[in-house]
């Protein structure tokens, strides 16, 4: 009996140390498993802040696609405007050279009158 308590005290001995050993594994496991948690959660919080990055950035980028397309329609009207005047600037410019020659012709012809004015005055003056 003694033989068999001895035994059974040796098996009991050894389960024990088994199930420390198991015990120890399981608080390393339940260590590890924790720690992925915490790495989940904080993966999971990263994502979340890109995410809203992500969002905060495609916001910026439809106000300033919005911002250009109204630019490029000012830079429109204000091209189309530009074209007017150039075409009102370069009638103006026309009708100016067109004055401008008419000038000449008058003044010439105002030079030939004041001529034949004085030699008429100077035929007038030897009568």
């Amino acid at each position: 009996l003694q033989k068999e308590l001895l035994k059974y005290k040796q098996e009991a001995r050894n389960l024990q140390g088994i199930k420390d050993a198991l015990q120890q594994r399981l608080i390393q496991q339940d260590a590890s498993v924790l720690q992925l948690k915490q790495e989940l959660l904080r993966a999971n919080m990263d994502k979340e802040e890109l995410h809203n990055q992500n969002v905060d950035l495609q916001r910026k980028v439809e106000e300033r696609n919005r911002l250009l397309a109204e630019y490029k329609k000012e830079l429109c009207q204000k091209d189309r405007h530009l074209q007017q005047h150039q075409t009102k600037l370069d009638e103006m410019v026309r009708q100016l050279s067109e004055a401008s020659y008419q000038q000449v012709d008058l003044e010439r012809e105002l030079e030939h009158k004041e001529a034949l004015l004085a030699h008429c005055m100077k035929r007038d003056a030897e009568e």
